[in-house]
């Protein structure tokens, strides 16, 4: 066989943990005219792919205003179980074992959803694709950073009452000019709380805000972290400290971060021995789910098998599974690559 389609067959097979994906970032142009039909609501565009052609971004937020005006029609439980379930199958397809979602509950309380029907119908997807496929999943609330830290706060004291259903807290949204020092006080109470505590930085975001996120809120994970080859300093201490991060190569690409893929820092961070992990952000959006980003930089970069190995324990040891979970995960991996 071809030394390019033995590994394209191999990473297609890969199993694998996503680190980094928003359950509204996986609301497909279908199920946004069919939720929005059930729900009587009237969309700005008049066909599906009229909507699709409109997936031309120029950065981060004009990708953002879009996503925000499309989960408009996520009103209900069913709504956000019939997305998250939807999610999954899509992603048993490519292997996935286990995944941890973000979810972003300011957008919806704006528009007046409770936390608790957020909570309740992406538990119930959890729970079928647990059923139905066997992955296993965390929840993972994220505070809009442009969005004020009062607005966080508040946000978390209702999620509280909740807590049995997410594990952690994360920071997304439009990243330029809203550091991650913003939040000390909303992560401060989150650890409190004994939640896991992640932070996007260092994707629109100049390299200093990973060390913030780092240092000024405590996180375990960073998500994107691609401009930390920005800095010797920072690649080192991330390589020291085995801190993990979980880039996202398509996203990346969309919103011109990079220019085009064989110019991501993805090698060099490889090299500099950072624990990478390999995700989709928001696969709807961006090029695809995990076996589009994986074959993508595949393409790019033409890795052996041991890099990808690599990239897949580095996700198992980087996911918050519980440690019996994570030998399972490891298991099926090392069955898979013999």
């Amino acid at each position: 066989m071809d030394w390019s389609l033995f590994m394209e067959e191999f990473i297609r097979g890969l199993p694998k943990v996503e680190l980094h994906l928003h359950i509204e970032g996986a609301l497909e142009p279908e199920l946004i005219f069919a939720l929005a039909e059930r729900n009587g609501m009237t969309l700005d565009f008049p066909d599906v792919a009229a909507l699709k052609s409109a997936y031309a971004f120029s950065d981060l937020q004009s990708f953002l205003d879009l996503y925000y005006s499309n989960m408009q029609v996520l009103l209900t439980e069913e709504d956000f179980f019939d997305l998250t379930l939807s999610y999954f199958a899509r992603v048993a397809r490519d292997n996935v074992m286990h995944c941890e979602l973000f979810f972003d509950p300011q957008a919806h309380l704006a528009r007046g959803v409770p936390i608790a029907t957020q909570l309740a119908g992406i538990e119930r997807g959890c729970q079928e694709a647990l059923r139905r496929f066997g992955i296993t999943s965390h929840v993972i609330l994220s505070f809009l950073r442009d969005m004020s830290e009062e607005s966080a706060l508040e946000t978390l004291e209702v999620a509280l009452a909740h807590r049995h259903r997410f594990i952690g807290v994360g920071l997304d949204s439009a990243e330029r000019d809203h550091p991650p020092e913003k939040f000390v006080r909303a992560f401060a109470r989150a650890r409190q709380e004994g939640l896991r505590l992640v932070a996007h930085a260092g994707e629109e975001g100049p390299h200093h805000y990973i060390s913030a996120a780092l240092d000024e809120l405590g996180v375990e994970r960073i998500d994107h972290g691609v401009r930390c080859v920005e800095s010797p300093a920072l690649m080192s201490l991330l390589a020291e400290r085995g801190t993990p991060l979980t880039v996202c190569p398509l996203s990346n690409l969309y919103l011109k971060v990079f220019g085009q893929m064989s110019e991501h820092s993805l090698p060099r961070m490889l090299e500099a021995g950072i624990k990478v992990t390999l995700n989709s952000d928001d696969p709807a959006y961006f090029g695809g789910y995990m076996n589009d980003n994986f074959l993508a930089v595949q393409e790019a970069f033409g890795f052996g098998r041991g890099t990808w190995i690599e990239l897949s324990r580095n996700a198992i040891e980087a996911s918050f599974a519980e440690p019996t979970r994570k030998r399972e995960m490891h298991d099926a991996l090392s069955r898979y690559v013999g």
